[in-house]
């Protein structure tokens, strides 16, 4: 089986965010940073280079593998903020409903910039999350 190159590392998720380039997306990575603490009540930490999770769990699939990861986190990349809902995005289709504009994969949500969401209505997502997270084991 193959090993999970992601992992938590003790790397500042603080000296990461301000070598961010670009200056709003640096500016807004921070706020995110700050709503996710708050929604889930957890310290971020680094996983790899450069994803920011909150919370721990242990994934234990059908297929026998298992996996340490997190509920919620973020990546600010290039192109978006990824905003990651490791239980999925099916138990929180009223909330999306009133998101804002952002595009989705099967567990995260790409936002543009934070300015085209409903800020109030990702905390909740996030909060519901990161609780669900928990439970979760696929």
């Amino acid at each position: 089986m193959a090993e999970l190159k992601t992992r938590k590392t003790e790397a500042s998720v603080t000296d990461f965010l301000n070598g961010i380039a670009d200056e709003r997306k640096r500016q807004e990575s921070f706020t995110l940073l700050e709503l996710m603490r708050e929604a889930t009540g957890q310290e971020p930490k680094m996983w790899g280079a450069n994803i920011v999770g909150f919370g721990d769990v242990h994934l234990r699939y059908e297929t026998g593998r298992e996996l340490d990861w997190f509920p919620v986190g973020f990546s600010p990349r290039k192109q978006n903020l990824t905003v990651y809902i490791n239980k999925g995005l099916t138990d929180y289709q009223p909330l999306l409903g009133r998101l804002g504009k952002y595009r989705t994969g099967k567990s995260c949500l790409y936002i543009n910039k934070l300015a085209d969401v409903d800020t109030g209505v990702l905390k909740e997502i996030i909060r519901q999350a990161s609780m669900a997270g928990i439970f979760y084991s696929q």
